[in-house]
C-alpha cells in the first residue's frame, strides 16, 4: 500500500507544518481500507496500523459506509493520563460500560483534528439528553509537551464541554495509540522553529455492552454520518 503525503502550512505565531497520512487495515479477504491521517511531510515512521507498530485489524466488508465494523475488536488500552482538569483519569476505568469514541490529535492542528472534534460535537449534539450523558468523547494528545490541561480544557471546550481530553508521557500515548492500530510519531521541532506531529486521524468507537472497540471511523466522516450512527453505537449496534 503506498503512502501517500501532501504538505500544507500555516501561519501563527510561528509556522506549523501539516500533512496527510494514508495507513491501511487488512481486508478479511484481498484488498485493504485506506485511512488518511494528519501529519508531517517528511520522517514518518511508516503506515499507520502496519508492520510491528500495531495489530492489524480484519474488517467485514469494504463497502463505502461511514464506519466500519471490525471482525476483531479491539480491547481499550490500559491508559492511565492526566485529564484537562488536571487529574489522573484512568480510560479503562472511567469509561466502563460507556459508549466511547477515541480520536488521537493536537490543538495545534490546523485542519483534521478540530474539523473531527466539532463534527463529533455536532452529531452528540443530536442525541437525547439520556444518551449525550452517556456518551464519552476522548481527545488523547499526540503533542502533550505543548498539550497542556489549560490547552485542552480551552480548545475542546469551544466545541464541547463534556470533552475529556487526556495529555502525559508521549510514549505511553504512542503506545496505547498503537495497540489500536493507528500510528503516531514524537513531534519534531525542525530548523524554522516549526513543529511537525505526525497521526492516523482514525475514531475508533467502543460499544458499552463489552467495552471493545467495534467499529473505525476514517478522516473524512461527516457530522451527519456520525450522527445516524451515534444511536447505534449507544445500543451495541452495528452502523
Amino acid at each position: 500500500m503506498r503512502t501517500t503525503r501532501t504538505t500544507r502550512t500555516t501561519s501563527a505565531s510561528r509556522t506549523r507544518r501539516t500533512a496527510f497520512r494514508t495507513g491501511s487495515v487488512a481486508l478479511a479477504a484481498a484488498g485493504a481500507l485506506a485511512l488518511t491521517g494528519c501529519g508531517s511531510s517528511s520522517g514518518s515512521s511508516g503506515n499507520a496500523g502496519s508492520g510491528a507498530d500495531a495489530d492489524v485489524a480484519a474488517v467485514s466488508n469494504g463497502t463505502q459506509k461511514a464506519g466500519t465494523l471490525l471482525d476483531t475488536p479491539f480491547t481499550k488500552p490500559a491508559l492511565v493520563l492526566t485529564d484537562n482538569h488536571g487529574k489522573p483519569f484512568d480510560l479503562v476505568k472511567q469509561t466502563a460500560g460507556h459508549p466511547t469514541l477515541i480520536f488521537f490529535g493536537y490543538t495545534h492542528c490546523p485542519d483534521v483534528c478540530p474539523t473531527t472534534m466539532s463534527d463529533l460535537a455536532l452529531a452528540k449534539a443530536k442525541l437525547s439528553q439520556a444518551d449525550q450523558a452517556a456518551l464519552r468523547i476522548v481527545f488523547v494528545s499526540t503533542d502533550p509537551d505543548r498539550d497542556t490541561p489549560a490547552r485542552l480544557t480551552q480548545w475542546l471546550g469551544a466545541m464541547d464541554k463534556s470533552f475529556i481530553g487526556l495529555t502525559g508521557k508521549f510514549e505511553t500515548i504512542q503506545n496505547a495509540a498503537r495497540s489500536l492500530g493507528i500510528g503516531i510519531d514524537k513531534p519534531v521541532k525542525e530548523k524554522d522553529g516549526s513543529i511537525t506531529v505526525t497521526h492516523g486521524a482514525e475514531v475508533l468507537a467502543f460499544w458499552p455492552k463489552d467495552d471493545k472497540g467495534h467499529v473505525l471511523y476514517m478522516s473524512g466522516t461527516t457530522a451527519e454520518q456520525y450522527a445516524a450512527d451515534l444511536p447505534k453505537i449507544i445500543r451495541s449496534e452495528a452502523p
